[in-house]
């Protein structure tokens, strides 16, 4: 149970670090008390949350990070670049101390090490205050106290956690500790409530605490100890400190307190910590646990389809009426345990902003970063995995696209460069792009290096689209030296490959001293998608329903034309195809009519050539194995009703694959 606990203070941990590194660069443009309070509060929960959960090295550091914060919201201290650099670096280290896993030998040689003597160093020199005593274990003595001023208040504290709190991973002497160093504290106990040895359970909590504490710090940080005490009962009596100097009385174990300000004894958590009574709306749910519901709704699914197959053979209406309930039941919980699955892009789109900052910052520009769409919902496969994919494309934009301040000036421009990311949904697709409002593409140096590196005859002419993909072959680079961001070729081909990985596609457009927008095409789902089941001599095949404009058919002699061009005229335009049946080395099944299934890849249309199409439907995608992972064109398996495997093709790597086996015709499509 105390394992569980811990795990969920470390998930709630970095979730509030990574929203503590946007309340900091927030502060760049202006800060406001709101803002300052919101960045105090989650030192402050961090805080006393890591000591509870045995991460006292993390507190020890967080609290003299907190004590410049603390100045802050006194208004003795301004906030400046050198507080919000300190602030970023701590931020870093915390989450560092989160890796770890805890107090140890390896914590407590990350807070005497150099690097965080150095930043408490120099968040000493900043705020006045002893923070470098934290390295030490003692609880530095807190400048901003004393800056806050005003009368010296004596508390009556009397705090008794639920009877199960200790195995919740409640640490009530951490609390009792953390109220110490507040100010002058006597610590008392209740044991009216301990029951005889006999029953005595030594895992539950039986202890109530009574804290005399006098302390100029104010009644909010008392609050602020209390924040995670769920479940408690809890009161606080604020009384000035004459007056409570004349009502003291002898010492004694069991301590009754009335409340003089109004706060009555309370139970936190229930009523207390939310203060509505109302159950919280969502809860924390593994990762394992949702895809172990997805790998069962995926079979729920295959045998909803083997079910409609057998009722479809009998014949029986009993049956096909009770075959269509299912349907609709399955379909259902489909839809609802995709939408689990799927989760905001700005939770990825919130991670650049550092990443925006500190690029800038090394290459010497001014940029600013835009985000729209953040709303947009991916699932959380493709949220996992586009994370790197997103990095080199801004680290580009910034690095390759954007010019520094004077060049932009002398060009009439603003000094300050621009990077737009920005999402929206398109049918079963999600739109991912990254733009910037620089030079754009040079078309030329892009030419000469792939002329230079053999990808490219020098006579060849190539659309605009062409060009701009040869930005994703393996090795190729422009930049004419290697730095720290850029030059060696690798960052846009992984794009390219994650992005295949994840059955999307990459359109590119660029306009010369104007800029460049790239843009990700990827499935709104990982797991379950509608598919184009075809049939190839004797197998079935998979097309994703998402990449399908149009099925046509044509005959055989049609396909045979005397130019040895493999292109055909749909209406009034010229699509190029492919026979699957070559690309995979089946035998043509020699049927005078032959279906061609119209797919549109990075914006052109290409034609695959099949025997005979089945039929659309719900496709649960299945991994393959080692051993056929990574042949190309395929991007998963499926099993079908009758419990035949089919597999499903990956289009956008089929068409490039057919196009460096030398298909002329493809030459416009890929």
């Amino acid at each position: 149970m105390m394992e569980q606990a811990v795990a969920a203070f470390v998930q709630e941990a970095r979730d509030l670090l990574g929203g503590l590194e946007d309340q900091i660069l927030e502060l760049e443009g202006g800060s406001t008390p709101a803002q300052i309070d919101e960045v105090f509060r989650t030192l402050h929960t961090v805080k006393g949350s890591g000591a509870m959960f045995g991460y006292t090295d993390l507190a020890r550091f967080t609290h003299c990070f907190e004590n410049a914060f603390e100045l802050v919201r006194a208004g003795t201290l301004a906030v400046g670049p050198d507080l919000i650099e300190l602030s970023l670096a701590a931020r870093d280290l915390m989450v560092e101390f989160l890796d770890i896993g805890g107090d140890g030998p390896s914590s407590a040689a990350l807070l005497a090490s150099d690097r965080a003597v150095g930043l408490m160093g120099k968040i000493d020199q900043i705020t006045g205050a002893g923070a470098t005593t934290a390295a030490s274990g003692g609880a530095a003595p807190t400048a901003a106290k004393t800056a806050i001023g005003g009368p010296d208040r004596r508390f009556e504290i009397f705090f008794r956690p639920d009877i199960g709190a200790l195995r919740n991973g409640m640490r009530p002497e951490l609390l009792t500790r953390e109220l110490t160093s507040l100010g002058m504290a006597r610590v008392t106990f209740d044991v009216s409530t301990v029951p005889p040895l006999s029953r005595l359970d030594p895992g539950a909590a039986h202890l109530g605490w009574h804290v005399s504490l006098t302390s100029d710090c104010g009644r909010a940080a008392i609050d602020d100890v209390f924040i995670f005490a769920d479940e408690a009962e809890l009161t606080i009596d604020e009384q000035d400190i004459e007056m409570a100097e004349s009502a003291d009385t002898a010492d004694g174990a069991a301590v009754e307190t009335a409340s003089v300000s109004g706060d009555s004894p309370r139970k936190q958590g229930g009523g207390g910590a939310q203060g509505n009574g109302r159950a919280s709306e969502s809860i924390r749910v593994a990762s394992s646990r949702m895809d172990a519901m997805m790998d069962s709704l995926g079979e729920l699914v295959i045998a909803q389809a083997r079910l409609d197959a057998v009722s479809e053979s009998i014949g029986d209406t009993t049956l096909a009426t009770v075959v269509e309930e299912v349907q609709r039941l399955v379909t259902g919980l489909r839809d609802a345990t995709l939408s689990i699955r799927l989760l905001p892009i700005e939770t990825v789109f919130s991670k650049f902003k550092r990443v925006v900052r500190d690029l800038a910052k090394e290459l010497g520009k001014d940029v600013q970063l835009l985000a729209e769409g953040g709303e947009t919902e991916v699932d959380k496969t493709v949220i996992d995995r586009i994370g790197d994919p997103l990095a080199h494309l801004v680290r580009n934009a910034i690095d390759h696209g954007l010019e520094t301040s004077e060049v932009r000036v002398a060009a009439g421009k603003s000094p300050r460069g621009t990077v737009r990311m920005s999402a929206r949904q398109e049918g079963s697709e999600v739109l991912i792009s990254v733009e910037d409002n620089g030079r754009g593409l040079d078309r030329e140096a892009i030419r000469a290096r792939a002329i230079e590196k053999g990808l490219v005859d020098p006579t060849a002419d190539l659309s605009e689209n062409d060009l701009y993909n040869l930005i994703f072959q393996p090795g190729f680079s422009t930049a004419v030296t290697i730095s720290s961001v850029s030059g060696r070729g690798v960052g846009m081909d992984a794009v390219r490959s994650m992005i295949d990985a994840l059955g999307g596609g990459v359109d590119v457009v660029s306009r010369p001293g104007l800029g460049s927008r790239i843009t990700l095409r990827l499935p709104v789902t990982m797991a379950i998608i509608e598919g184009l089941r075809v049939r190839l001599g004797e197998s079935i095949y998979v097309i994703p329903l998402s990449t399908v404009e149009e099925c046509v058919e044509i005959s055989a002699a049609d396909m045979q034309n005397g130019s040895g061009r493999m292109v055909l005229q749909i209406r009034d335009q010229m699509v190029p195809y492919l026979a699957l049946d070559e690309i995979f080395g089946q035998p043509n099944a020699g049927e005078d009519i032959r279906r061609i299934v119209i797919v549109r890849i990075n914006g052109n249309q290409i034609g695959l050539v099949v025997d005979d199409i089945i039929g659309q439907g719900q496709t649960v995608i299945k991994s393959l194995s080692s051993y056929h992972r990574d042949i190309p064109g395929l991007g998963g398996a499926t099993i079908l009703g009758d419990g035949r495997v089919a597999l499903i093709l990956d289009v956008a790597t089929l068409v490039r694959l057919a196009k460096m086996r030398g298909g002329a015709s493809l030459n416009k499509a890929a």
